[in-house]
C-alpha cells in the first residue's frame, strides 16, 4: 500500500545547490583576484607560461608573460619572478617540474607539454614509448 511519507530530499538538495552556488562564487572570484595581481605585474598579460630548464648544470625556470594577442610580454626578471611566485601560491599542490601554462581568463593551470603531429611518426621510433 502507498502510504505519503516525508523526506527531505529538497531540502538537500537546496542546500547541495546553494553551497554548489557558494563554490563556484568563490572560484570567479580567484580567478579574478589572479587575474588583476597578473596584470598589476605586467600590464595586460592574460597567460602565463612556466617551463623548468637546465643551463650550465644550474636547474632554472623560464616564465613567459602574454597578452591577449599571443605575443610574449617585455617583461623584467622581478616580474617574471613576481608572476610565478603568485602562481606558486595560488596553486600550491602544482608539480613545477612540468612545463605548465596558465590562463587568466578561464583561471586553468594546465600541463603544457610539447607534442609533436602524428605524421612525423616519431612515436614509432625504437624506445619512444618507454
Amino acid at each position: 500500500m502507498n502510504t505519503p511519507q516525508r523526506t527531505e530530499r529538497p531540502a538537500l538538495r537546496a542546500a547541495l545547490g546553494i553551497k554548489g552556488a557558494r563554490a563556484a562564487r568563490r572560484r570567479t572570484q580567484f580567478v579574478a583576484v589572479v587575474a588583476r595581481q597578473l596584470d598589476e605585474i605586467t600590464p595586460g598579460t592574460v597567460r602565463v607560461h612556466t617551463a623548468p630548464t637546465t643551463h650550465q648544470g644550474r636547474k632554472n625556470r623560464l616564465v613567459v608573460l602574454f597578452s591577449a594577442s599571443g605575443s610574449a610580454l617585455p617583461t623584467t626578471r622581478e616580474q617574471r619572478s613576481a608572476a610565478y611566485g603568485l602562481l606558486g601560491r595560488a596553486f600550491p599542490g602544482a608539480d613545477w617540474s612540468r612545463p605548465r601554462t596558465y590562463d587568466a581568463a578561464t583561471g586553468v593551470l594546465a600541463v603544457d607539454e610539447p607534442i609533436a603531429p602524428a605524421e612525423l611518426g616519431l612515436d614509432t621510433a625504437p624506445g619512444a614509448r618507454q
